[in-house]
């Protein structure tokens, strides 16, 4: 039977790598990787880096992601359907480039828990494609850690819950909820949809990566702002992950400067 190391290497720098992803990676015959185009070649380089570092000689297999619909009339249907499809083109790479007691790894930005498909990709593989393998997960530091960090911020207010949701969900969300919500992969700049007299906003680009770009401030008077910088980062890289956090302030006084 394979087995399949489900690698959290951090939202970005080499340094995030555990020990024990360390490990699990040196005891893998191959890593296999979705290579999403030229556009996001660095992506892919930096995966080569972490491989060339920590288990040099270990072969890489990409697979060209699928065509994926950005607008499509029911959403959850396409998601699925995508998911389908990559779970099929990556079980014919492990298929056709390991033997069946290989040890596989999938190298996966942050944490595999946290807004990754990975796992639920594995599943399709193992129930749909009928790949027979054992998976073990290794954790890793998330975009949020990384961006609380960097702004050396708690991400918790005493007594209050914490909320994470994506950009496409925030317009949705309850007053309530976006007194502290994180939120991640937003294609646009939702944080625009949402901001009152008293939301601060911590933004954070490329976060753990050389070209990591922070900003932080009341969402009313930096929001324009940030939006064109982040077209700007986008058309300057090809491609943008950022992740940010939005705080209602009982008052409109400025919080402790973070950097």
């Amino acid at each position: 039977m394979r087995t399949i190391n489900v690698i959290g290497i951090g939202a970005g720098s080499p340094k995030h790598i555990t020990l024990e992803a360390i490990e699990a990676l040196q005891h893998s015959d191959a890593v296999i990787a979705l290579d999403k185009g030229d556009t996001k070649q660095d992506l892919l380089a930096l995966r080569q880096t972490i491989v060339d570092t920590h288990a040099p000689g270990t072969p890489i297999h990409a697979v060209t992601d699928p065509e994926r619909d950005r607008n499509p009339t029911n959403y959850r249907q396409e998601v699925a359907r995508w998911h389908s499809a990559r779970a099929q083109l990556l079980a014919d790479t492990i298929r056709t480039n390991t033997t069946d007691n290989s040890t596989i790894a999938f190298l996966v930005w942050g944490d595999p828990s946290l807004y990754d498909s990975t796992l639920r990709i594995i599943e399709r593989m193992r129930r749909e494609c009928h790949l027979d393998a054992h998976v073990h997960t290794i954790p890793g530091i998330t975009a949020i850690h990384a961006l609380t960090a960097a702004h050396n911020i708690l991400i918790n207010r005493v007594g209050e819950a914490i909320h994470i949701t994506t950009g496409r969900n925030l317009p949705n969300e309850t007053p309530n909820n976006r007194r502290n919500i994180i939120v991640m992969l937003d294609g646009g700049t939702a944080w625009q949809d949402v901001a009152g007299d008293n939301t601060y906003i911590y933004w954070g680009a490329y976060l753990g990566t050389e070209h990591q770009t922070l900003r932080h401030g009341w969402a009313r008077d930096i929001g324009e702002e940030l939006a064109t910088l982040k077209q700007q980062l986008r058309q300057q890289h090809g491609w943008i992950m950022d992740t940010y956090l939005l705080r209602e302030m009982d008052h409109h006084t400025q919080p402790t400067a973070t950097t």
